[in-house]
């Protein structure tokens, strides 16, 4: 049976009800929000005279329950309009309502005897064959389909997503007894294809697979930060971005969650596993119980492990907690040999092996918790999951690592793993021993571009499951590689398109990656038919390289700082107009020079979450690389007949002089960056660079056409540049941008407005790019520019933004 789902309900709009709503809403589908009806009057509809009758206090509580969603940061939503796909009600008025859907997900509190109200009533509205799904983290999905009829139950399932439902990939389907096949396979799929996540599906077991071992794996840090008399902040340094981890490392991501919902589930995994081997460690220790009686729950109420105080000069601080007195102290900093051996290994997977063999405390520290966390998983097999790639799916999908527990086993290696976790008295489950005599020395392998798992009833590697549909380019980089510096790797996707891979520090541009881009547009003019350039980096790219730009400007060395600028753009140029087609794959950060190698791309495929601009007021200069010229172009395209020109220019303007950045891909169109009717937004980034390579391929197959260089470019020169210097002089004078600042937007207005030519006029590209160029090295010769340069440097920020 075919299933689209065009529109879906969603039961309960707390702030997991409406995180779901608003993400529904960003992939275009119709949402119907509903909550329970107040049983009395606020003083504000008191004051207005309402009664509990009135529609709008029927509705106040699903109302304000999305528009707080609405407001938090970050924002569950895409854009701000999507919200209008989002229609609200009640469960008394429009329960009927449901009548109409294609799926309903209830979200209602975490208790069985009120879930299964909710089901009583949806059951008398909902139509045969509507899909119905509980987002619940760990109520057993059998208690919740007894009694219901054989279609709700053949219909049902739950589908737990992670908060929030828009950032964090995780997507647990949970079958019940008597779930259709059908039913999980169409879920399945359509949370990796329509929603973006990474779809797992998990057995009925308590907190399923992501809590269960997450719960664990923060339980066995709470009761190890004691026994080794650890701060906090030693412990969030050591398990934040040095293991590719989160920022907010364990303890702030605690207080960010809210205390009391870690509690939750860890006291409902202390009742509903008691044949654990580890039930113990869900017991809560006893800094959490007083933490809970003092209502130290984090973010929510204001503090929690880190708390924010303000000194008596107004100005704010972060405060710690010591668990030894429960007392709030200033921050002490954390630091450790063994990370410092660390520094300049910038592949997270190879620092394990370094990071256990460290002889302080920071060693120790690893050794006990790999250990435990290694010993754990491989006893959850069966038990939880029947296969060990979901278990590392859904730790890095719902927590956020990026690598999974038998992946960090892999690079530490399993028999060094085993002989480590045996020295602080643990076993591996027998399987593993298994594993290792059956010749498999590894939880994984790659073949041929594909990864294997160890599949433990065949003992055998086995091929994950669903690959088909993305490009691994950690499983393709050695074995497809056509060239390679020390900033790029260009890799054959096959079909006759090759990808251009930055592998430079932050994927910063240098020299290196703008050499391998001109390189891999030379391989693909003569023997293949399409470029794309993507990344599987944390960010896209954060900017050019400002360390070079810096020792330019210091040294006054103008005439290599003029070349370096020119090649730049240069090559920006080459990426609009060479005899191939090409397509960028932004995500993440793309800012400064990512953005403007974006803007020069034939075609962008964004993924949904990618917060582009240009950025570089930020450092005291303008985009250099193409940016401002391409603003100027995409603003004098949008020109039309009898329009007001100016206040297109000023817009354009605006988005670069004001730094701009987008939330989303979505909010790029705003700004002109993203194109709408020629770049496209993906929602899953595994499949981004499969849909770069096609959109670059199909280009290519429809006969793609060098484009000719523009000459037909209106600049409004005089009449644009004295409307600029007018703002300039204004804004100045209120005190609202600095000196330095004006005389940046100054600049960068010449360049926009064509130079002070008397009238309007058509010009080339090239015309632009020369004002660009000497607009940049102008600002670079300014003192103010030199220390903002200076002061991101010091930062350990080589980037410009």
């Amino acid at each position: 049976m075919k299933r689209n789902i065009n529109k879906v309900a969603v039961i309960g709009s707390g702030i997991m009800g409406s995180g779901i709503a608003c993400h529904f809403a960003n992939i275009g589908v119709e949402v119907l929000l509903l909550d329970i009806v107040p049983r009395e009057l606020n003083d504000k509809e008191k004051k207005k005279g309402l009664s509990l009758e009135d529609k709008t206090v029927r509705n106040r509580i699903v109302n304000e329950a999305l528009q707080a969603s609405l407001k938090s940061k970050p924002s569950p939503i895409y854009h701000q309009k999507f919200a209008n796909r989002i229609t609200t009600g009640n469960l008394e008025d429009d329960i009927h309502k449901v009548s109409e859907v294609d799926w309903i997900i209830e979200v209602v509190v975490e208790r069985l005897d009120i879930k299964k109200q909710v089901f009583d009533n949806l059951e008398k509205h909902r139509k045969p064959g509507t899909l119905i799904t509980s987002n619940t983290s760990g109520i057993p999905i059998k208690f919740m389909n007894e009694g219901r009829s054989e279609d709700f139950q053949k219909h049902f399932c739950g589908t737990h997503f992670f908060n929030p439902p828009r950032y964090l990939r995780l997507f647990e389907i949970i079958p019940g007894p008597k779930t259709s096949t059908d039913v999980l396979e169409f879920l399945n799929d359509y949370g990796k294809k329509f929603l973006g996540k990474k779809s797992v599906v998990a057995k009925d077991t308590p907190a399923f697979i992501g809590n269960r071992v997450g719960i664990f794996s923060i339980m066995s840090l709470f009761h190890m930060v004691k026994d080794m008399d650890m701060t906090i902040e030693e412990v969030d340094k050591l398990t934040g971005p040095v293991i590719g981890r989160q920022k907010s490392a364990t303890f702030r991501t605690v207080d960010v969650v809210g205390l009391d919902t870690l509690v939750h589930v860890a006291n409902g995994l202390y009742e509903n596993v008691p044949d654990d081997e580890q039930h113990d460690l869900f017991k809560l220790p006893g800094f959490i119980n007083t933490m809970m009686e003092n209502k130290w729950l984090g973010s929510k109420t204001g503090q929690g492990f880190y708390k924010k105080e303000k000194k008596k000069d107004g100005s704010s601080e972060i405060k710690s907690l010591d668990l030894n007195t429960l007392e709030y102290r200033e921050r002490k900093s954390a630091s450790f040999a063994t990370l410092e051996l660390t520094k300049t290994i910038d592949n997270v997977s190879d620092r394990f092996e370094v990071l256990i063999k460290g002889k302080d405390k920071a060693g120790e520290f690893y050794r006990k918790n790999f250990s435990a966390l290694f010993a754990y998983v491989s006893n959850r097999i069966p038990e939880i999951s029947d296969e060990l790639y979901k278990i590392d799916d859904a730790m890095k999908a719902g927590f956020g690592w990026e690598h999974g527990p038998f992946q960090i086993w892999d690079a530490i290696g399993v028999e060094k793993g085993i002989e480590m976790m045996k020295e602080q008295g643990y076993e591996p489950a027998a399987w593993v021993n298994e594993m290792l005599e059956t010749g498999s020395k590894s939880f994984y392998s790659v073949k041929e571009g594909n990864t294997y798992y160890y599949d433990i009833p065949q003992k055998e590697q086995v091929k994950v499951p669903g690959q088909d549909a993305f490009i691994i380019l950690d499983n393709i980089r050695e074995s497809k590689e056509v060239f390679k510096n020390s900033g790029v790797v260009v890799e054959d996707l096959g079909d006759g398109i090759l990808n251009v891979e930055f592998r430079s520090k932050m994927n910063s541009i240098g020299g290196d990656v703008l050499d391998g881009i001109n390189k891999a547009i030379d391989i693909a003019e003569k023997d293949y038919q399409g470029l794309v350039v993507a990344n599987d980096g944390q960010n896209f790219s954060v900017g050019a390289n400002i360390g070079m730009i810096f020792m330019m400007a210091v040294e006054q060395e103008y005439d290599e700082l003029n070349m370096a600028i020119k090649y730049f753009q240069d090559t920006m140029m080459r990426m609009r107009y060479s005899s191939i087609p090409t397509v960028a794959a932004p995500h993440n950060m793309t800012l400064g020079g990512g953005c403007e190698l974006s803007l020069h791309a034939d075609k962008v495929v964004a993924h949904a979450e990618t917060y582009i601009g240009l950025v570089e007021f930020g450092v005291g200069v303008i985009p250099g690389g193409g940016g401002s010229k391409e603003m100027t172009v995409r603003a004098a395209d949008t020109f039309q007949k009898d329009d007001v020109e100016l206040n297109r220019l000023r817009e354009h303007f605006l988005t670069i002089g004001m730094a701009k950045v987008s939330t989303s891909a979505y909010e790029a169109f705003d700004t002109n960056i993203l194109q709408k009717g020629k770049d496209i937004i993906v929602v899953n980034k595994e499949r981004q660079l499969a849909m770069a390579k096609k959109h670059a391929l199909l280009m290519a197959e429809n006969g793609y056409t060098k484009p000719i260089h523009r000459t037909d470019i209106k600049v409004l020169g005089k009449q644009a540049l004295g409307a600029f210097y007018v703002g300039t002089d204004q804004m100045y004078a209120g005190k609202y941008i600095s000196e330095h600042d004006k005389k940046i937007a100054n600049k960068l207005a010449y360049v926009m407005a064509g130079g002070d030519l008397s009238a309007a006029s058509h010009v080339s590209e090239q015309y632009l790019l020369d004002l660009e160029r000497e607009a940049f090295l102008s600002l670079t010769g300014e003192r103010k520019t030199l220390e903002r340069l200076q002061h991101m440097l010091k930062k350990g920020k080589p980037l410009r933004n």
